[in-house]
């Protein structure tokens, strides 16, 4: 607790699972080794079966969820039917964040460092009155410059889905209608901005608006640009993804998100008001996204799925 002052207050996690057992319980096991579990209130969010074939991997799910022990609260939340990640994402965290005014989210493949809620809580209460900053990453891709890197943190212009926080006042204000997607799809130059930050984003939030796919975290993201806004990543990953399995919801290519967990244990962090893009970092971040890379990604998921 060495970042936090008698007045701070500790988010709530609030961790969404489905129907994978073993994922889950890795990503549980991992966040009750974390040094701030026991003094946290721990929100789970069950969504019910898609399918008759997963009604017993969820209820496997559900029978572990009520074993869980090791925080200050746990609060479980089963819904009847199948919401949907998005639905249950934007549902839950609006629920929670309305009580408590800030949040971490996890989901159900997101293995977490000792230090992880640490972190999240530190810049949290840090950035609480912070304007331009939308949200806190405990994920961090590798990048060459963060080896180097003498700073506990970096900003970009795209928020992670991956072991994040926000809160409330920013939370309430995003449009998840995209009620403004007409004009924007007619501005050339506000998309090539966006096709800046991220080669995949444009095209994303395109499938998203014809009803191709349904992510809450492409309209999260374009609420960030077109509200200039910035994510606080951690320089050291606190969280790795380990989601690639065929019932993964949304990243199944092997390895794209796979990174070196920070294993320092380190609990005080430092943070600065000011807020100053590293060039060379917000670079790299970008081709982590390119259409070169994501493209290798899955040749590497195709050969292994052939192999």
């Amino acid at each position: 607790m060495d970042n936090l002052n008698k007045e701070d207050t500790l988010a709530p996690i609030v961790l969404f699972v489905y129907n994978r057992l073993k994922e889950t319980k890795l990503t549980v096991e991992a966040l009750q080794k974390n040094n701030l579990a026991l003094m946290s209130d721990l929100y789970i969010f069950s969504d019910g079966a898609k399918k008759e074939v997963d009604r017993e991997k969820v209820a496997n799910v559900r029978n572990y969820i009520r074993s869980i022990k090791g925080f200050r609260s746990i609060n479980i939340k089963e819904s009847n039917n199948n919401k949907g990640l998005a639905t249950s994402i934007i549902d839950g965290v609006t629920e929670v964040i309305n009580s408590y005014g800030s949040v971490i989210v996890l989901e159900d493949d997101l293995v977490t460092s000792k230090n992880f809620l640490d972190f999240l809580n530190a810049a949290l209460n840090f950035y609480k009155d912070s304007e331009k900053i939308i949200s806190i990453s405990g994920y961090t891709p590798n990048l060459k410059s963060l080896i180097t890197i003498d700073k506990d943190y970096y900003i970009t212009k795209r928020v992670s889905s991956l072991g994040w926080g926000t809160w409330e006042n920013k939370w309430k204000n995003i449009d998840w209608e995209v009620s403004d997607y007409k004009s924007f799809d007619k501005d050339i130059i506000k998309q090539f901005k966006w096709f800046r930050i991220g080669s995949d984003l444009p095209r994303m939030l395109k499938r998203q608006m014809d009803g191709k796919i349904n992510s809450w975290a492409i309209r999260w993201c374009y609420h960030q640009f077109i509200n200039e806004m910035f994510t606080v990543y951690a320089s050291k990953s606190k969280v790795n993804h380990i989601g690639d399995g065929e019932e993964a919801t949304n990243a199944k290519d092997k390895d794209r998100f796979h990174t070196i967990l920070d294993k320092s244990n380190k609990r005080s962090f430092d943070f600065d008001k000011e807020l100053a893009l590293n060039n060379k970092i917000v670079n790299e971040f970008r081709n982590n996204y390119s259409i070169t890379k994501r493209l290798g990604y899955k040749l590497k998921g195709l050969y292994r799925k052939y192999m």
